[in-house]
């Protein structure tokens, strides 16, 4: 074979093989495109449920915070009601503790400076002093 017989041979080998490569690019291509979008989907399906994943959970956490806030708020109100059921219990007929009580507190300086001077009368109501000179 003659030189230039075997530089069209290797052409044309050359060639044919450009031929197939651009041939299966133009095949491939597509099919490419398709599997990328099929595992983007894929990717923003599994983001997707991911995300409602931590909703879910972050509404349960939510729920179970709100739950025992409310246990420790009734077991507070018991607390407090027990405490006033002492109390009541304790202040009765003791009619003259609760009447010094009364005055003290009547009696004391009050925030802005001024004084409180009770009068006792029959209704047991204060007369105010509506001027001072």
């Amino acid at each position: 074979m003659s030189d230039a017989a075997q530089f069209f041979t290797v052409s044309l080998i050359g060639l044919l093989i450009l031929c197939g490569l651009v041939a299966g690019g133009m095949v491939g291509c597509p099919q490419y495109s398709v599997y990328e979008q099929r595992l983007t989907g894929e990717a923003e399906l599994a983001r997707a449920q991911q995300n409602r994943q931590i909703a879910i959970n972050e509404a349960q956490a939510k729920e179970e915070a709100a739950t025992h806030l409310a246990a420790a708020e009734v077991e507070r109100a018991k607390g407090v009601a027990g405490a006033n059921q002492i109390i009541a219990n304790s202040l009765k007929g003791n009619e003259s503790y609760l009447r010094y009580l009364w005055i003290t507190e009547v009696a004391a300086v009050g925030k802005d400076g001024k004084t409180v001077v009770y009068v006792p009368t029959e209704a047991n109501l204060p007369i105010l002093e509506a001027t001072r000179k």
